[in-house]
């Protein structure tokens, strides 16, 4: 597979204008002069894609679309389009998101599938903060703090209109936590040897761990490592209440912890108690 490890390489595999900074590019697409059809490859960079009038292929029945498509470091995609959509792109590279850490946003790692798909009010707004950043860009005497700016001003403004996008659909999306939730109670139907991640369940709705997490967090209020410690620590409470019989040690095993201990202060940090108290406590209840 090929791993694209500047602008210069990918754009000239693309068919893009020749960057004029290693750390931020910005340009226009022009369909007709780029490679429209890719095996998967690699680019070791942030990519924010903005495709006006764009049409999936794959999708007979398809409308033209307005949509921001993300590319991140280690994250392979491939594609296969017509030359029927306009649109610019913002390139970032690693250095410039370390040395400017409110620039990254969650959605830079979301996969090709979660797109933002925008309305006609925010195509303008984007188009008109992508004019700005194009004129700070190809001066010749540049002012690169401005470009930051405007690089700052689009990512927050794409992260503002998903929000919109989650809350103006949600019957699509608590489908999403509802596939969660059931996951959750899947897990411990069967003997585990770990205790679940974020990944995991990313994995199997087929999303990006950040992608799913910011849905989670979107509609329950919680980090959707929040939610996997709350029933976690569900479970625990039923096992300490209802298998008497099972001591502190076997309990963190059926859990999925690899040491007992840690799951002692697991516990004790979400319940202001340790397990043997808990356990006494609801045994002095009943």
């Amino acid at each position: 597979m090929k791993k694209f490890l500047d602008f210069d390489s990918y754009n000239q595999y693309l068919g893009l204008s020749m960057p004029k900074n290693n750390d931020i590019d910005v340009g226009y697409y022009t369909p007709n002069e780029m490679l429209l059809k890719s095996e998967p490859i690699i680019v070791d960079f942030y990519r924010i894609s903005i495709k006006i009038g764009y049409i999936n292929k794959f999708d007979p029945d398809a409308k033209p679309l307005n949509a921001v498509f993300f590319n991140s470091p280690e994250i392979a995609v491939g594609w296969d389009v017509d030359p029927t959509y306009t649109g610019m792109y913002v390139q970032l590279s690693k250095k410039i998101i370390e040395d400017n850490r409110y620039l990254f946003k969650t959605y830079l790692d979301y996969g090709q599938h979660e797109a933002l798909y925008l309305t006609d009010e925010e195509v303008e707004e984007i188009s008109t903060v992508f004019q700005l950043m194009i004129k700070y860009y190809e001066r010749e005497k540049r002012n690169f703090n401005v470009l930051l700016s405007y690089v700052n001003l689009l990512v927050s403004l794409v992260e503002a209109f998903y929000i919109r996008q989650f809350s103006t659909d949600p019957k699509q999306y608590n489908s999403i936590i509802t596939s969660f939730q059931k996951e959750l109670i899947h897990y411990y139907a069967k003997p585990v040897s770990q205790l679940p991640n974020v990944q995991y369940f990313a994995d199997k709705l087929g999303l990006t761990p950040n992608y799913l997490g910011d849905i989670v967090k979107h509609f329950t209020k919680k980090l959707a490592l929040e939610n996997i410690h709350e029933f976690v620590i569900k479970k625990a409470k039923d096992l300490l209440e209802q298998n008497k019989e099972m001591n502190t040690t076997e309990v963190a095993y059926e859990l999925g912890f690899e040491y007992p201990n840690y799951f002692s202060k697991f516990f004790k940090k979400q319940v202001n108690l340790t397990p043997k108290e808990y356990r006494q406590q609801s045994i002095s209840k009943n």
